[in-house]
C-alpha cells in the first residue's frame, strides 16, 4: 500500500476504536497496517471520557452478560497486559438494581438469565435490602439485584490511555482528522477523505466514532440507526455517610453512585425530551424536578443533598433497540460496524475490540459469538430485546 494506505482505517479514536487497534495489533496472526482517526484528539466530548465509567453484568441478554464478564476479566488482568504500573481504579461494589411491585417479575427473570451465564448477582427481597442497605427506603419496594463481585466502576480516561498507547507502541498510527468522505469500488471500501482534502486508502474500513456511527455509515449511503442522545452527570455531596452504597438504580430509573469523597448520578430524559443531541448544555431542569426528589425519597439522608456541579455527554444511541451493532455489512464487506451501544460501550469495548479484529484478522468471531449484534438485524428492522438499559 502506498504511504497514505492502511490494511485497517477506524474511524474513532475512543474506547472502541482504540480497543480494536489494541487487539489487532496484539493479534499474532495479524501483520498489517492499522490507523485509527480521530477527529478531538483531546477527547473532550467523547463519549469514552464523559460518561459514568461503570460496568455491570446485569443485562436481561447473555450475550451482553458475556460482553461485559470479558470486560471484568480484563480489568482483572490489566498488570499482565500492561505492565506493572496499569491501574484504572476499578471499585468492584457492585450495581443495586431497585424493583416495585410492576418491576419485580422482569427483574427476577433478569435474574435467572444472569446466573445461566455464571454472573455473581443475589436477589434480595425487601427485608434483605433493609438490613443491608440501613440508608435505603424500602416500603414501596419488592426486590433488589446485587452483583457481589463483577460490577463496579472505574477511571474511564486510564484505561482509553492503556488502549491507545499499547496499540500505539505495536505501530497504530493515531490520525488527527474528520472523515466526510467513503470512497466505495465494485461495492467495497477503499479509502476515506478527511476534512482537510487527504484520502488514505484501506484494506477494512471499521466505523466505531461513537454518536456520529450513523452520519459516517450515511458517507458510504448505508443507513444506521445510531445518533447522539445527551445525557447529564450530576455530582452531588451528601453530609451523612451511606456505608457500602454500590451504583444503585432506583425502579424510576434514577441511578446514583460514590465517586471519592461525594457522588455522581443522573437519569435518561423522557423519550419526548430525548432528540438527537446538538449541544453539551447540561439540563438542570432533569436535576431539580426528577433526580433530586427520587434520591429524596429513596435515600433520606439526601433530601439534604447538595450539587457541586455537572456535565452533558452524548450516547451514541442505537434507535433501533439500545444494542450495539458489531460485523460486517452484509454486502460490503469490508465495512465492519462497531458502534451503537447506546451507554454500555466503554464497559464493553474490550469483548468488541477482541470481536472486531477477530472478524478482520480471522473472518469470524472465535472467543464469543456476537453475531446476534450483527447489522442484518438492522437491515430486516429486526430488533434484540435488552430489558436492563439504563
Amino acid at each position: 500500500m502506498s504511504q497514505e494506505g492502511y490494511d485497517v482505517v477506524v474511524v474513532g479514536g475512543a474506547a472502541i476504536g482504540s480497543a480494536v487497534a489494541y487487539f489487532l495489533t496484539h493479534d499474532l496472526a495479524f501483520s498489517g497496517s492499522v490507523a485509527v482517526i480521530e477527529r478531538d484528539l483531546t477527547y473532550a466530548h467523547a463519549a469514552t471520557t464523559l460518561s459514568a465509567a461503570s460496568i455491570r453484568q446485569q443485562f436481561s441478554t447473555p450475550e451482553n452478560i458475556r460482553m461485559s464478564a470479558f470486560g471484568v476479566a480484563f480489568f482483572r488482568e490489566l498488570k499482565s497486559r500492561f505492565g506493572p504500573e496499569a491501574d484504572i481504579g476499578f471499585r468492584e461494589r457492585g450495581y443495586l438494581l431497585l424493583a416495585s411491585e410492576t418491576g419485580e417479575e422482569t427483574l427476577a427473570a433478569n435474574h435467572e438469565v444472569q446466573k445461566a451465564e455464571g454472573a455473581d448477582i443475589v436477589l434480595m427481597d425487601r427485608a434483605a435490602l433493609a438490613d443491608h442497605f440501613r440508608w435505603l427506603k424500602t416500603s414501596d419496594l419488592r426486590l433488589g439485584a446485587f452483583g457481589r463481585s463483577g460490577e463496579g466502576w472505574f477511571d474511564a480516561h486510564s484505561l482509553l490511555a492503556l488502549l491507545r498507547g499499547a496499540a500505539r507502541r505495536k505501530g497504530a498510527h493515531y490520525i488527527h482528522g474528520e472523515v466526510t468522505g467513503i470512497v466505495l469500488e465494485r461495492a467495497r471500501v477503499s479509502g476515506v477523505t478527511l476534512a482537510d482534502g487527504r484520502r488514505i486508502g484501506c484494506g477494512a474500513l471499521v466505523n466505531a466514532p461513537g454518536p456520529q456511527a450513523g452520519d459516517v455509515a450515511a458517507l458510504a449511503d448505508v443507513g444506521l440507526p445510531v445518533e447522539p442522545r445527551k445525557r447529564c452527570v450530576f455530582v452531588v455531596a451528601c453530609r451523612t455517610a451511606l456505608p457500602g452504597m454500590p451504583l444503585m438504580v432506583d425502579p424510576t430509573g434514577v441511578w446514583i453512585r460514590p465517586e471519592g469523597e461525594v457522588y455522581i448520578c443522573g437519569v435518561s430524559p423522557p423519550e419526548e425530551n430525548d432528540a438527537r443531541a446538538t449541544d453539551f448544555e447540561v439540563d438542570y431542569a432533569l436535576f431539580e424536578e426528577v433526580v433530586w426528589p427520587m434520591l429524596a425519597h429513596r435515600v433520606p439522608a439526601m433530601e439534604a443533598l447538595k450539587l457541586q456541579r455537572a456535565w452533558a455527554g452524548h450516547y451514541d444511541y442505537n434507535t433501533l433497540d439500545q444494542n450495539a451493532v458489531i460485523g460486517a455489512h452484509p454486502e460490503i464487506g469490508n465495512l465492519i460496524f462497531a458502534n451503537g451501544f447506546s451507554g454500555h460501550g466503554l464497559q464493553q469495548s474490550p469483548a468488541a475490540g477482541r470481536a472486531v479484529a477477530e472478524l478482520i484478522v480471522h473472518g469470524k468471531f472465535r472467543s464469543l459469538d456476537l453475531s446476534l449484534f450483527g447489522y442484518e438485524r438492522v437491515a430486516a428492522g429486526r430488533p434484540v430485546k435488552e430489558l436492563n438499559v439504563i
